[in-house]
């Protein structure tokens, strides 16, 4: 009697931490299948608004009214247009440009000046890419002299990582589009100023064809669906090699049971 109890019980104390490790491990990999489906939602959102909105008619660009409750993933990539002028000063974001889409690409700068509105707020303005030895403003046409209009596509700046290094003031070169930051650089309130910036359309590049204009990315590499695959796969070969793990262990213990 207390022979069959106990090998009746034996397997199902031996499966005890295989079984909660496994239960974990399971957990976590269909929580990353999870993740990976709501980023690919979140994907194909982008995917869809930057072929949308890029080629619509352009609307005002958000004032100071929206900025309180501004909803970056209901804008971004909305062309937009505002009247006003620039003010002095530039910034350099570096970058390599390995798919430009006008004729100039490589290790260059983004070149971000700021412009003030008619209604006299500001916003940060990406006029295009300049290769490296046109760093210098001295070597390009400037900003256009009083009121224009310009055309443009709403970008989100950039939050600085732990790791990331800070600009090089001394040689105004950037690497990180950090709005406040360029906006205290430039000397502008960062709370007058826009919480997006706006990347020039190529129409605006000027007639000596720096800075080059029209260079948002409107790809992106989409791959979420086969990482959601891949984690739920994983969940999958979990539970046979477990399955298989499970039988092999009451077999054997039954066996020997059985010989007892």
């Amino acid at each position: 009697m207390n022979k069959s109890i106990k090998a009746a019980h034996g397997p199902w104390r031996s499966l005890l931490w295989p079984t909660l490790l496994t239960v974990i491990a399971l957990a976590i990999l269909i929580a990353l299948g999870n993740w990976q489906v709501r980023r690919l939602a979140w994907k194909e959102g982008l995917i869809a608004a930057a072929e949308s909105r890029s080629v619509a008619a352009p609307v005002a660009a958000p004032g100071p009214s929206t900025w309180p409750s501004f909803d970056m993933d209901e804008w971004i990539y909305q062309r937009v247009a505002a009247t006003g002028h620039f003010e002095d000063g530039e910034i350099h974001v570096y970058m390599a440009l390995t798919e430009p889409n006008g004729p100039l690409g490589g290790p260059g700068y983004l070149v971000f000046a700021p412009f003030t509105t008619r209604d006299g707020w500001t916003l940060l303005v990406d006029r295009g890419f300049v290769p490296l030895e046109r760093k210098d403003p001295a070597t390009r046409p400037g900003p256009p002299a009083g009121d224009v209009t310009i055309h443009g596509l709403i970008r989100k700046g950039e939050t600085p990582a732990f790791f990331s290094p800070d600009p090089n003031l001394e040689k105004n070169e950037w690497l990180v589009r950090d709005i406040p930051a360029m906006s205290r650089t430039l000397g502008q309130a960062p709370d007058e100023v826009a919480p997006y910036y706006v990347s020039l359309t190529a129409d605006m590049t000027p007639a000596g064809g720096v800075p080059q204009a029209g260079e948002t990315p409107l790809t992106f590499a989409n791959s979420h669906l086969q990482y959601a695959v891949t984690w739920y796969g994983l969940a999958a070969v979990l539970v046979c090699i477990y399955a298989v793990f499970a039988v092999r262990r009451f077999r054997n213990k039954f066996g020997a049971s059985s010989e007892d």
